[in-house]
């Protein structure tokens, strides 16, 4: 990489200020960041660091009202400036040739599109389809009746089961797995008795599945995750669980089965949902939240049973003055025994 600060001001289309020469050789976030490098700044809490980063070059908004000594470029948006200039600088993407490997074992019923690239070892069952210029990853496996979309990218190792069925530039990342059984039992004369799952799982256009996520098949019906929903490693989903579109699931979130979640929801790290449960359009659920209860659309919540963010702030902040305010109860009752003593009250 070898730009100056003028020609990343033209990429981003940013207002520079400082020296318009300035080199840049590589890129870093504000506090590793080393002369020679650009960084950028988003968040008003990170402005502190301003002072202190060794970057040459920072990508600023435009409105943020701070000053610094190094060279800055103001742009509307920081993030994806920054984003736009490491795509100018980065390595190309690795491209995988069109055609069947030999060691890929692909039914005869099955049907490829055009320009499908097929791994080592990959799996293709009877019935299935692959669309137009996909490509499946070393030892993944199509189950039978299988339907893939077109433009679509499954890394290595990647499992879908019978009859599932993709959506157009659906990335699927390594150990993902759709449409294992849910987990359906029924307990009979006290011994747990299997419960067939019977339907399918159905990915929408441009999601994409995080590493060793695994979403269940339908019990009946289908499991549905909405167009452009991104879902990242490590997520399990239950079975006849829907989720909308263009949500955000991030690591470690465990969703029991007839979930429903609405459209734009964001749902944080090591969040528990019961089942059969409702979460409402443009809802955010924070980190280890434990909900149990149907979640309203645009609500904020927090904590175990999940909460009102508002509330559970208040909660939170109280129990951070639980020992002075167990002291106060202490004085307070020492102080009505003495006044009860000093004016011959019985104690009970």
């Amino acid at each position: 990489m070898q730009l100056t600060a003028r020609e990343i001001a033209e990429i981003v289309g940013g207002k520079l200020s400082g020296n318009p020469d300035e080199a840049i050789t590589g890129v870093a976030g504000i506090k590793e960041a080393q002369p020679g490098d650009l960084t950028f700044v988003e968040s008003p809490k990170y402005f502190p660091a301003l002072k202190t980063t060794r970057a040459s070059v920072i990508l600023l908004a435009t409105d943020a009202k701070v000053e610094s000594d190094r060279t800055l470029i103001r742009v509307d948006n920081p993030t994806q400036a920054f984003a736009k200039v490491v795509t100018r600088t980065i390595p190309p993407p690795v491209r995988f040739q069109p055609g069947v490997h030999p060691t890929a074992c692909i039914a005869s019923s099955a049907t490829l599109g055009n320009d499908v690239s097929i791994q080592p070892f990959v799996v293709v069952e009877d019935g299935a389809t692959v669309g137009d210029r996909t490509v499946v990853g070393a030892g993944s496996y199509i189950g039978h009746e299988s339907r893939v979309g077109s433009g679509y990218l499954i890394y290595p190792r990647v499992t879908l089961r019978d009859r599932t069925v993709l959506g157009d530039r659906v990335v699927l990342h390594s150990g993902v797995v759709l449409g294992a059984d849910g987990f359906g039992f029924e307990t009979v004369n006290g011994k747990h008795q299997k419960i067939p799952q019977l339907g399918n799982v159905e990915i929408g256009d441009d999601v994409e599945i995080g590493a060793n996520t695994s979403i269940d098949r339908a019990r009946f019906g289908k499991t549905h995750i909405g167009r452009g929903t991104k879902i990242d490693n490590l997520v399990q989903i239950g079975h006849n669980c829907v989720i909308g579109e263009h949500c955000i699931i991030c690591s470690f979130v465990g969703m029991a089965g007839s979930t429903i979640v609405g459209d734009c929801v964001t749902i944080a790290g090591q969040v528990g949902i019961a089942g059969h449960l409702t979460i409402g359009d443009k809802s955010i659920i924070m980190a280890q939240a434990g909900v149990t209860k149907d979640v309203p659309p645009g609500s904020f919540m927090l904590g175990s049973p999940a909460v009102p963010h508002t509330k559970f702030k208040r909660v939170h902040a109280a129990t951070q003055h639980l020992p002075e305010l167990l002291e106060k109860l202490r004085e307070l009752e020492q102080h009505v025994a003495e006044r009860r003593i000093h004016l011959g009250t019985p104690s009970h």
